[in-house]
């Protein structure tokens, strides 16, 4: 398919003409009470509530790694803090 600009389309394919390069975007149901907070959360910060979930979620993953014996300590000392 060739239009009168003389630009072939033929093998044209939707979406971004640059892909975004360590992103891939995907389809995910969340709860609508998530996605509202997360949007006012993002609108305080100035930010994308997209980008929030992403950080929210890198955040828990980075978490994960760490051994229990460490967050409990951590959260230890942040209670002792707090009570005095």
């Amino acid at each position: 398919m060739i239009t009168k600009e003389g630009f072939d389309f033929s093998n044209a394919k939707r979406g971004p003409v640059l892909s975004q390069t360590g992103r891939t975007r995907i389809t995910i149901n969340l709860s609508d009470d998530v996605i509202a907070e997360f949007r006012s959360l993002a609108e305080e910060a100035g930010t994308g509530y997209q980008f929030m979930i992403n950080n929210a979620l890198r955040a828990y993953l980075e978490m994960r790694k760490k051994p229990l014996e460490e967050t409990l300590r951590k959260v230890i000392r942040e209670e002792l803090r707090a009570a005095s």
